[in-house]
């Protein structure tokens, strides 16, 4: 038997709601919960920037800056659509309902998470080839640019990260506009 139990007229932990016999928290309560939210500001993601490994990074950073210089929130993060798929499935499949409104996906030799994204997500997926070892990037540029029917994916140049971030803040402009 816990504390509440053994003594029905004890006191709750400071931020926990008693239902009422109707089994909804009282709307004092309530009024105060969303007064506290009130005072928290968030300043959630608006873009998602992926790619597939740590060492493209410094060629998706350009895209960050676009849209910081934009004023408008970025998160980053790396996960491949080959070695790790059903974290990118779960990453896009949430994205919009986490808030987000664009996703830029960055991707080297057989490109494959812009298309990967853009199958999981109903947002715009921005594709970035990155030059990769061999093929000077062709082989990802390719790829992007060649997405079947129903997998819509806008592709930027070769290491275009930097289009890709003025892209993403465009249509987040646009968006906030309407």
């Amino acid at each position: 038997m816990n504390e509440a139990e053994a003594d029905p007229t004890a006191t709750p932990a400071r931020g926990v709601a008693i239902p009422e016999a109707g089994g909804d928290p009282t709307p004092d309560v309530m009024a105060e919960v969303e007064r506290a939210f009130e005072e928290i500001e968030v300043d959630s993601p608006l873009v998602g920037i992926i790619m597939g490994s740590p060492n493209d990074k410094p060629k998706m950073q350009p895209a960050g800056k676009a849209l910081h210089e934009a004023g408008i929130s970025y998160e980053v993060r790396v996960m491949s659509a080959h070695r790790t798929p059903d974290v990118v499935a779960d990453y896009c499949k949430n994205a919009q309902m986490r808030g987000l409104k664009a996703i830029i996906a960055g991707a080297g030799m057989s490109a494959a998470l812009p298309g990967v994204a853009a199958a999981y997500s109903s947002l715009p997926v921005i594709g970035v080839p990155i030059l990769g070892k061999s093929l000077n990037g062709l082989d990802s540029l390719l790829t992007i640019a060649q997405m079947p029917p129903g997998v819509p994916v806008a592709c930027m140049a070769v290491d275009g990260a930097k289009n890709a971030g003025l892209f993403a803040a465009r249509i987040i402009e646009l968006a906030q506009s309407s």
